[in-house]
């Protein structure tokens, strides 16, 4: 450990005597010895040292005096003035200026040269820092063991606390992902972090004050910032597999006990009230997909379905518009702007699938949250590999296209907006601001390229289906 004054006239092989009075530092450690001859050292000092002088230029009383007070000034822990050269004795105006200030001065006798003192201050501090590296070093090993033994972030925080004996948290956004208090952390009594991650301000260590640092929490940065990305990886393979065994369900390929199976495997329980969550970011779907999730649904198994995130919740209490919101604002936070469906809760595997639809279809609503139509009709279609909707859609739509790309004309909007508006033309007309007779000749060019005349119900029908399923499987196979 560093030496203080007090310890150092301690030391018999010094021969140092105490001369002076004053005490406040005696016991403060010693930040190194500075020899010097100069009448005014102050600004060649930073603070805590011993200062060691023969007084060869402090000849007057003023000099003397006026020396006490610069090292003093200069926040030095004591004067040692060595005797037998300049000066048989401590001169009695310095001594006397240096207890006026608080000063301890130290007698330092002709027999013990000032590089005994700096070399005994200096293996102090060598020691002192070995003592420290040592325990720095142990520190990593208890914090790299708390990961590598399975204990996790958590674990490592627990120990990280123990280490710095102070409360310890973890914040991604606005989510606690650990908080060894119930308080929540502030910037007036935490400090604060930056993990790595690769987003800026996605992840933040929050350390109570007051503790202290000795380089431990830079090597706990560096861990957690490598557990957290070894989580993203680990994240996006489970959810890799998920979307397998999900996405066959969905299509229906798989007998009802097979499917229960497969889905037991990847922790959904079939015979439970399921919801499926389904996240859609045009934008964003590569963070989307591999980002993390709120606390409140870390028990939802979750997949990649297409560019979708899908979270398969069991929801018995009608919790799922909740957590749909819960989930739409932690990726906000992050900067992922997504548009969130939410299905119908029911049991078995053709209850998953009918709720992914209708997720799906909520998905297509555009808000951030979206609730379910119950059953809607394209939904439960959708949900029916026997009956070939894509394909159907396709046949009523492609000839629309075709002229729309071909000449430039907006059949298909027209087409939107006739059903959207219940079939009055007056409604289309001023929607897409256009004469009512352009929109009823334009509604006859799509009687003859279709074959379906949506002014009767049964062409209708059709049509508004084409559309809808269209929009689905788009987003589907992106």
């Amino acid at each position: 450990m560093a030496i203080s004054l007090a310890a150092l006239v301690g030391v018999d092989s010094l021969k140092l005597t105490n001369v002076g009075a004053a005490k406040s530092t005696l016991n403060q450690d010693i930040s190194w010895v500075a020899v010097t001859e100069l009448e005014d050292p102050q600004r060649f000092l930073d603070g805590g040292e011993l200062v060691l002088t023969t007084g060869l230029r402090l000849r007057s009383a003023p000099e003397q005096r006026r020396f006490a007070r610069q090292v003093q000034r200069a926040g030095a822990v004591g004067i040692g003035f060595g005797t037998g050269l300049s000066h048989e004795a401590v001169p009695a105006a310095l001594l006397a200026e240096a207890n006026r200030w608080g000063l301890p001065v130290v007698q330092v006798p002709y027999e013990t040269p000032f590089i005994a003192i700096g070399k005994l201050v200096a293996d102090a501090h060598s020691a002192d820092h070995y003592t420290k590296l040592e325990r720095l070093i142990a520190g990593h090993q208890v914090l790299a063991k708390a990961l590598l033994t399975g204990g996790g972030v958590a674990e490592l925080l627990k120990h990280l606390g123990g280490m710095l004996r102070t409360d310890i948290a973890l914040s991604q956004f606005t989510a606690q992902l650990y908080n060894s208090t119930n308080s929540p952390p502030t910037a007036d009594l935490w400090s604060a972090y930056p993990i790595p991650t690769g987003r800026r301000d996605a992840c933040t260590l929050w350390v109570r004050q007051p503790f202290e640092d000795n380089g431990i929490i830079g090597y706990a940065q560096n861990l957690i910032s490598v557990e957290l990305n070894n989580m993203v990886k680990q994240r996006q393979a489970q959810r890799a597999l998920c979307g397998q065994v999900l996405e066959d369900v969905i299509q229906g390929s798989l007998e009802t006990s097979e499917a229960q199976r497969r889905l037991a495997s990847v922790g959904v329980n079939s015979t439970r009230k399921n919801v499926v969550l389904l996240a859609s970011s045009e934008a964003h779907h590569k963070a989307l997909v591999r980002s993390a999730v709120p606390p409140e649904l870390d028990k939802a198994v979750a997949a990649v379905v297409g560019r979708d995130l899908m979270l398969v919740i069991n929801d018995d209490g009608g919790t799922a518009p909740a957590l749909a919101r819960r989930l739409s604002t932690h990726l906000a936070e992050a900067g992922i702007h997504a548009t969130i469906g939410i299905g119908g809760a029911y049991t078995k595997p053709n209850g998953l699938r009918w709720s992914y639809f209708e997720a799906r279809d909520a998905v297509s609503h555009g808000l951030p949250v979206n609730e379910p139509e119950r059953l809607s009709l394209t939904s439960l279609l959708l949900a029916s590999e026997d009956v070939p909707l894509a394909d159907m859609a396709h046949e009523a739509l492609h000839p629309l296209r075709s002229f729309d790309a071909a000449h430039g004309a907006e059949l298909v909007a027209t087409l939107e907006s006739y059903l959207t508006n219940n079939g009055s033309v007056a409604a289309v007309a001023e929607d897409l601001t256009l004469h009512r007779n352009t929109v009823r000749y334009r509604l006859g060019q799509i009687t003859e390229l279709t074959g379906y005349d949506p002014a009767l119900t049964s062409d209708r029908v059709q049509l508004w289906l084409a559309l809808s399923v269209s929009r689905l499987t788009a987003r589907q196979g992106r």
